[in-house]
């Protein structure tokens, strides 16, 4: 773990709960040791010494506080037609490392409407990410309610599917858009005016979204 993560990044801070349970009865913190602490607001990495430790909660003093931003260099935006949540949540660290600043998941005409994320659970996964990989920014999430929200929204964008242009590795500024498992209807189709493709077999959707982004990116 790079850091950890606390909202409040006061002078002096309680930690309880499964912030103390992770630190001092899995990691083995002591008291007197040195902790990084990051609150995913600001690009500041807080130092804090353990002052005192019980049973259920430990005490922290600010001892210093380096601006210290760690965040993509570059802003990639990934519109993704929604598929099944666990799918998402799976790869959704994987995306977050690899640099993505920006998820619009879209309820394309072949998403299942069934389907319904958890914006809370999807900000502790990215919470957790950042804490292993070191970023020191929280992903923007939204989610849109149709395919033709994302056209009105976005109407500048690239779409990924088969009889495109080979992708190039250059920097983008438009929203790259992922269909779901089912791909992208016909009347969808009619808004594409720039298309890519990646040299592959078929992919499924979320391998589509992280080799998209990794090109792009890495």
């Amino acid at each position: 773990m790079q850091f950890l993560y606390y909202p409040e990044t006061l002078n002096n801070i309680i930690l309880s709960g499964n912030e103390h349970k992770y630190l001092f009865k899995v990691r083995r913190i002591k008291k007197n040791e040195l902790i990084h602490i990051r609150n995913l607001e600001d690009d500041y990495l807080y130092t804090y010494k353990i002052e005192d430790i019980n049973k259920k909660e430990a005490h922290l003093k600010l001892i210093n506080k380096e601006l210290k931003p760690n965040k993509p260099h570059t802003f990639f935006h990934l519109g993704w037609c929604i598929i099944e949540p666990k799918n998402i949540e799976k790869i959704l660290p994987s995306l977050n490392e690899i640099g993505v600043s920006k998820i619009s998941f879209v309820y394309c005409d072949f998403s299942q409407k069934n389907f319904k994320l958890k914006l809370e659970r999807l900000k502790t996964i990215l919470i957790n990410s950042n804490q292993q990989c070191g970023r020191s920014d929280l992903m923007e999430i939204e989610i849109l309610s149709s395919s033709k929200e994302f056209f009105e929204k976005y109407p500048d964008f690239i779409a990924l599917d088969f009889n495109g242009e080979k992708i190039e590795c250059k920097n983008y500024n438009k929203p790259f858009l992922i269909g779901s498992e089912g791909g992208f209807s016909e009347k969808e189709k009619e808004h594409f005016k720039e298309i890519v493709k990646l040299k592959s077999f078929i992919l499924r959707s979320e391998s589509a979204a992280c080799s998209v982004a990794a090109k792009v990116l890495l």
